[in-house]
């Protein structure tokens, strides 16, 4: 089975932040299990799940429309966190330490598409 995801930063990272955002989120009221909760635990691991099976695509073309989606769901997990910190679910310097992450996964999966893209136009 071919696991070339696990090579990629941007995959580690994301990993690391839908396990941070598990921890985070059980300390958020129970009213919202099945509301914001679930929603941001749904968006988290979307992310490195949709870079793991672009990965294991044959094409480069297929894996970029993988990391596109990937960060579409890093884009919906962003709209989430915010609703978070309006509902002061989260601490300031919590929502922070997020924002930081989700910066760093959105500027590596905006390098890797470019990379994908542009070794796919020299062939």
């Amino acid at each position: 089975m071919h696991r070339a995801h696990k090579k990629l930063d941007v995959w580690r990272e994301s990993v690391a932040l839908a396990t941070h955002l598990y921890q985070v989120t059980e300390k958020f009221p129970k009213t919202e299990i099945y509301g914001l909760t679930s929603q941001m635990r749904r968006a988290a691991v979307s992310i490195p799940s949709n870079i793991a099976e672009g990965a294991a695509r044959a094409s480069s073309k297929e894996f970029a429309q993988f990391l596109n989606i990937a960060g579409g769901s890093l884009s919906e997990f962003d709209t989430q966190l915010e609703i978070a910190g309006n509902l002061r679910y989260l601490s300031g310097d919590e929502k922070q330490i997020i924002d930081q992450k989700i910066g760093s996964i959105a500027q590596k999966l905006a390098g890797l598409i470019n990379n994908i893209k542009k070794k796919a136009s020299e062939r």
